[in-house]
């Protein structure tokens, strides 16, 4: 059984779509939530009449200034954290003739950066704790393969090496470090481009075997497995959560075999 009765988590990009979900999970397995995001506005409507479950924390994680000055305040509201879920990440660049230097720069500090100023500003507050902790981050598959966003995608195969040095340098003080590496999740970001072209998760779905894209929940469920005591030996650890999207192409092996898959 998963629980974090007692426990602090700080999640990143909470009020995103996945970040919602994180904090929504975490929440009612027991934690108390520290909800980091850079937007007030949408972070208010996250944390607005729940203030004994969710602690607002407003702060560009690729920031560390504005890290360190949110991150005291949200502490003493929610006690030390012993979980941190680097959930923040986003990207605009689709192709790399419309990714420049600045694009690719905003993106690596979003996604990659962003998770080692949260580590570097929580490491300390982890480990004054006194039990371990887990550090869960949430990357791509991606990371893993060409498939479009190449800023946005180096930083994410940047993320799991990072994470698997976490693992060994955090290992011995019981903090365990992992990845999360979903595929296509049905959230906000993909309203622009559900405006244009509705029938765009049909069109997606025959790429995943399980033939549907992911709910904000799939990863959740996830990310709270790797960081709760039932993963309590998983350490440096990658954990696709893409039904099946990296396993192989069920369109190709239609096309190769002449068979429905």
């Amino acid at each position: 059984m998963i629980g974090f009765a007692g426990k602090t988590a700080l999640i990143t990009g909470a009020a995103g779509g996945i970040g919602r979900a994180l904090c929504m999970l975490f929440a009612e397995l027991g934690a108390r939530v520290i909800a980091c995001d850079r937007n007030a506005t949408t972070l208010q409507a996250l944390t607005s009449g729940a203030a004994h479950r969710f602690h607002p924390m407003v702060a560009d994680v690729a920031d560390a200034a504005a890290v360190a000055a949110a991150l005291e305040p949200a502490i003493a509201a929610a006690g030390l954290p012993t979980i941190l879920v680097n959930n923040a990440g986003y990207t605009t660049a689709p192709r790399l003739r419309d990714c420049t230097l600045e694009d690719w720069r905003r993106e690596i500090d979003g996604n990659l950066t962003g998770a080692y100023i949260m580590v570097e500003a929580v490491r300390d507050h982890i480990m004054m704790a006194g039990n371990g902790g887990a550090i869960v981050n949430v990357g791509s598959v991606n990371g893993m393969s060409a498939l479009g966003n190449p800023a946005y995608s180096a930083a994410k195969a940047g993320l799991e090496n990072y994470t698997k040095a976490l693992a060994i340098e955090f290992g011995p003080h019981n903090i365990r470090a992992n990845l999360v590496c979903p595929g296509t999740v049905r959230t906000p970001t993909w309203d622009a481009r559900l405006a244009r072209n509705p029938e765009v998760f049909e069109r997606l779905r025959k790429w995943y075997p399980l033939g549907r894209v992911a709910e904000p929940i799939d990863v959740a469920r996830a990310v709270a497995f790797l960081a709760s005591d039932a993963a309590a030996f998983i350490n440096g650890a990658t954990l696709v959560v893409d039904g099946g999207l990296t396993a192989g192409n069920p369109v190709l092996a239609s096309e190769l075999t002449l068979e429905d898959f």
